[in-house]
């Protein structure tokens, strides 16, 4: 059993490389407007994207609790290859619609399952007290958020090289990466549970009494859902702003291969980055840099602009870990995958809204105005929400110090 918990940190490493390879990513935008999508058809997709995902998004992570991690995991990727085949033939608006249906899906039953079995793998390896040679869970997290990074970076590196032949190069190798992604899921192994599931009603007063009685919690999630919003905007602006400036189909896998790349780096020093600085300035740095980028992005124009566009991806690899981490160490291994649900449907519930309102904004205004309009909005929310965060991690008892990252609490012990 030991032996396969040990494969099993490795496989998710690998499946997550493989499931975030996005070679499609970096030229999304253009794949779409070549079957005459304007920028508002194109949100109105994603918003249908975000609409199932609000709609699944916590019964799967619910379903991945109580019927397991491995075969939720190994459902939503074969359900991502299903996606991909249909992509292939895709060719108009409703088409497209059922592709992000389908991706919903598949991602919806992959979110929070996976980062729940990789924590829940390494704390069963851990019940003796003794951590083996993968390290700690807030680790984990840090690696995990690198490997997705570097795998985007490649993916999209991928991609420049493959549309200076077709578009219709991408999606078959990208249906073709997949297969790994689908392969890696088949061989995971469940973390066994002594302990007899909890009633539904038992498992969803657990989850309420941990958002009403720890604040830290609950801002915290709060912060994921505003700085992964921010974050979502960003990417449906970044191919229409490069269009804008002129810069060739080709040389935008490039582009989001140093998104990628840098959004790796942050995250991987993203512990040693809050431990340098304190906790205080970290969340000062990541709730900055977007708003940096976004106004840079609105008032500049050529490289300058495109210079500035590189403060994101760095806040979003520091806000990955920090706030990923904090949030399930402080978590039930019981609900883990339910609680990351809830966070990514207050993500996709708030963007079948504003999503489209943007795509009519930047279709009416253009994409420079519609980053200003973005950086004014956020900057208030970003503060409102890293002040009351702060201030209940300084009301709260200091946690015991390791190596884990601000702002962590103490390791909930997995039960046996």
């Amino acid at each position: 059993m030991e032996q396969g918990l040990h494969k099993n940190i490795t496989r998710i490493y690998l499946m997550g490389f493989f499931q975030n390879a996005m070679i499609v990513t970096a030229v999304f935008v253009p794949l779409m407007q070549r079957y005459g999508l304007s920028m508002s058809e194109v949100l109105q997709a994603q918003a249908w994207f975000a609409l199932v995902i609000a709609l699944c998004e916590v019964p799967s992570g619910y379903l991945a609790d109580c019927w397991g991690r491995k075969k939720t995991i190994q459902l939503g990727t074969l359900i991502c290859l299903m996606a991909f085949l249909w992509l292939i033939n895709a060719d108009s608006f409703a088409d497209f619609v059922a592709y992000e249906v389908l991706m919903a899906l598949g991602i919806s039953l992959n979110s929070g399952a996976d980062l729940a079995l990789l924590y829940d793998s390494q704390s069963w390896l851990n019940r003796n007290g003794k951590a083996n040679f993968h390290g700690d869970n807030s680790r984990h997290i840090t690696r995990l958020v690198s490997i997705e990074s570097i795998a985007g970076g490649i993916a999209a590196l991928l991609a420049s090289v493959l549309t200076l032949w077709s578009l219709d190069w991408v999606l078959w190798a990208q249906a073709f990466i997949s297969l790994f992604a689908v392969w890696f899921a088949l061989q995971l192994v469940e973390v066994p549970r002594a302990l007899p599931p909890q009633s539904h009603r038992e498992s969803v007063s657990q989850i309420k009494s941990a958002l009403v009685n720890n604040p830290v919690i609950w801002w915290t999630a709060l912060a994921i859902v505003a700085f992964s919003l921010s974050a979502l905007f960003a990417f449906w602006l970044y191919q229409k702003y490069w269009e804008l400036q002129g810069i060739p189909l080709h040389w935008f896998g490039y582009l989001w291969a140093c998104h990628c790349l840098l959004r790796a780096v942050a995250a991987r020093y993203a512990c040693d980055i809050e431990q340098y600085l304190g906790p205080q300035k970290v969340l000062i740095l990541i709730a900055l840099l977007p708003i940096i980028g976004f106004i840079g992005m609105g008032l500049l124009g050529g490289w300058l602009g495109l210079v500035f566009g590189l403060a994101l991806p760095l806040s979003r690899g520091l806000s990955l870990v920090v706030f990923y981490d904090a949030l399930n160490n402080r978590l039930a291994a019981d609900f883990r995958a339910t609680m990351n649900s809830l966070v990514s449907l207050g993500t996709r519930g708030l963007f079948i809204v504003s999503g489209p309102a943007l795509g009519l904004l930047v279709d009416y205004h253009g994409v420079q105005t519609s980053l200003l309009v973005l950086a004014a909005v956020f900057l208030p929310v970003f503060a409102l929400v890293l002040i009351k965060l702060l201030n209940h991690i300084r009301q709260q008892q200091p946690a015991v110090q390791n190596d884990q990252c601000l702002p962590a609490g103490h390791q909930v012990d997995y039960e046996i």
